[in-house]
């Protein structure tokens, strides 16, 4: 047996995570075209598509808070 504490298994990295970090980088992606958009109507539909991207991530974070997951740049609750 060896000496001292056992390594632990990192944390399980469940879908909701997976998505948070998706929908997060999405929305960074999309507010990012919507800066460089050359018409109002390109950068409006951008602008959309970046707040429901901020809606799903923002369900991805409720669901992992409830299942008790740590989630990097959050503050501990």
């Amino acid at each position: 047996m060896p000496d001292g504490p056992t390594p632990r298994r990192p944390a399980r990295i469940t879908l909701d995570g997976q998505l948070l970090g998706y929908w997060e980088r999405e929305a960074a992606r999309l507010d990012a075209l919507a800066a460089n958009a050359r018409f109002g109507w390109q950068r409006r539909g951008y602008l959309r598509k970046a707040e429901s991207a901020r809606a799903q991530a923002a369900r991805s974070r409720v669901r992992e808070v409830e299942r008790g997951a740590v989630i990097p740049g959050e503050p501990a609750a």
